[in-house]
Formats: structure tokens, sequence, C-alpha cells
């Protein structure tokens, strides 16, 4: 299984093996993973699961769509590197994604 590693905002790092075909955010939902609210389960609706991707590793993933776009204008704090993490579907090509988890909460 490809490993995910989790920054939150208190300097604490996880790594945790996430199942392919499941999201990021499942992934941190299923390791108690502070940071990743998912209020609305992951149908891109809330934004907080917003998280910055590594820098190393934001060409691995696909292009964002119009819907998730749209949902991080309404994220805290966005950046250039911003992503929701219930869009982005875990495979064997993210072994090792590093994902820094935003202020969800405030």
């Amino acid at each position: 299984m490809p490993k995910i590693i989790y920054l939150t905002p208190d300097g604490i790092r996880h790594e945790v093996e996430v199942e392919n075909g499941y999201s990021v955010m499942e992934g941190a939902i299923n390791n108690n993973i502070d940071g990743i609210v998912a209020e609305c389960g992951g149908a891109c609706a809330c934004a907080t699961c917003h998280s910055y991707i590594d820098e190393a590793w934001i060409d691995k993933l696909g292009e964002m769509d119009d819907m998730e776009d749209s949902m991080l204008d309404a994220a805290y704090d966005r950046k250039d590197n911003s992503r929701l993490t219930c869009q982005i579907e875990v495979s064997d090509a993210l072994d090792g994604l590093i994902v820094h988890v935003a202020e969800n909460d405030t």
C-alpha cells in the first residue's frame, strides 16, 4: 500500500499506509489525522479537507476540476499548492506523497 505523509499544523508527522482507490482525505480520517475535518464526507462541498501539497508532488497529481477550484476559493489561506484531499485518489504513483494539512478548523 502507498504511504502518505501528513504534516499537521502542530508539527507532527504521520506516515500511514492508505489503500489504493481511497482518497487522501479518507486516509487521514481512517488514521485519525488532526486537521482534516471533512465535514461533507468527501463530496467536494465544504473545503474542510484543504491541504497544501508538497511542491515536489504537485505536478504528479491530476489537474483539479472546476468544482474543486471553486470550492478552494472558500478555503482559508488558499495557496498555489492548495488542494482538497477528498479529490486526490491514492495510487501506487503517490507512494511517499507529502501533505501539509491546512488550518481547517478556524
